[in-house]
């Protein structure tokens, strides 16, 4: 008997706005005038509050973190693309996209120097606190979704953002599984920079995308320029609308770069050369936005400037109240390790406060 076929597969590409500022008329999402301001706002105020943190965490003042610079379009659009009322679960790299959701800045100072008080978001109770663990987030929004649809939430969906590195745990395809087979309405976004912390992308998988691994789970996948504020707009909004019409889940892999380091602690000049960085430069989110938009009338100079000073008085004045803030419980990691704190624990405190106090004296 001959060998029959029982499926055809594809996977599409998308990209609306180009390196040089040139976009397609044809696939331009209707977007406001205060949207695409907006839009340019937080991620110029991602990239400015990276660059400030990275400087403070380089002079000792600030703890371990993650660098976002380069990939505002994908944490910034697809959070455009969503309500408030509905979840959103994210890793640790969407800094514009967190604080577009209410996050507080001063909040997420806190929160990188190791007081988790700061994880909490006070404006919208519906957006996680960062994953540290690589895809943990991702059963968890499946789980908000389908759980919202069992409680009668007809409108509501879940975004979930992960990196590259996320597709090779366990949790992604687990996720992806039950939110096919629950027709879950939820939206996966890879934001696919290249690199799990030094390794490469094809060391992760011999797939051609890490789009078409929704084939396999019978969702619909598509990968777009993660650099396209535009493009990544339009794909996410797509399958936000089919999640609220019922029509289950989606995974959108924005191809983007990391352009530093995976975090604080790693030198990504051991493990990819300067080249490489120099050609995705020319693909910087901003730069590409700010032609967008200058070419639309909507921008210029003065207004840059004006935004610069702007947010750097904020980010000034935030900095200065973080700072003068000296009243946290040293000892409060202890408090919540278990409900009833035992023996060995107490010990433990009073041997983590009595260190304390030598090293405060000997200052």
């Amino acid at each position: 008997m001959p060998l029959n076929i029982i499926e055809k597969f594809s996977i599409s590409y998308m990209q609306i706005l180009d390196e040089k500022g040139n976009v397609d008329p044809e696939l331009e999402p209707d977007l406001s005038r205060d949207d695409l301001l907006k839009l340019y706002h937080y991620m110029t105020l991602s990239r400015m509050v990276d660059s400030r943190m990275l400087n403070l965490q380089r002079q000792g003042r600030l703890g371990t973190l993650p660098a976002c610079t380069g990939q505002e379009a994908s944490f910034c659009a697809s959070v455009l693309a969503i309500k408030n009322t509905d979840w959103f679960a994210g890793s640790y790299r969407e800094l514009g996209g967190r604080l577009m959701r209410g996050d507080s800045l001063l909040n997420l100072l806190y929160l990188y120097n190791g007081f988790e008080e700061g994880s909490y978001n006070y404006e919208n109770n519906r957006t996680l606190p960062i994953s540290i663990i690589l895809a943990s987030q991702l059963p968890h929004a499946v789980g908000l979704a389908y759980g919202s649809r069992l409680q009668g939430e007809k409108d509501t969906v879940a975004l979930v953002l992960f990196g590259d590195g996320s597709t090779s745990e366990g949790d992604f395809h687990e996720a992806l599984n039950f939110a096919g087979v629950l027709n879950a309405p939820v939206v996966f976004l890879c934001q696919n920079n290249q690199y799990a912390i030094s390794t490469p992308r094809k060391l992760q998988t011999k797939s051609a995308t890490i789009a078409q691994k929704a084939i396999a789970y019978g969702i619909p996948g598509i990968q777009v320029d993660g650099n396209d504020v535009l493009a990544v707009y339009k794909s996410v909004k797509d399958a936000v609308t089919r999640a609220r019409n019922n029509e289950g889940p989606s995974l959108i892999e924005a191809f983007t770069y990391r352009m530093l380091m995976h975090t604080t602690a790693d030198d990504p000049t051991r493990y990819r050369d300067d080249q490489e960085v120099e050609r995705w430069k020319e693909k910087d989110p901003l730069k590409r936005f700010k032609i967008f938009l200058t070419n639309k009338k909507l921008w210029d100079d003065k207004k840059q400037l004006d935004l610069e000073n702007e947010l750097k008085q904020t980010i000034d004045e935030t900095v200065k109240q973080f700072e003068s803030k000296n009243d946290f419980k040293p000892d409060a990691p202890f408090d919540y390790v278990f409900e009833h704190p035992g023996s060995t624990l107490e010990e433990q405190r009073m041997d983590f406060l009595e260190n304390l106090k030598k090293e405060t004296e000997n200052d």
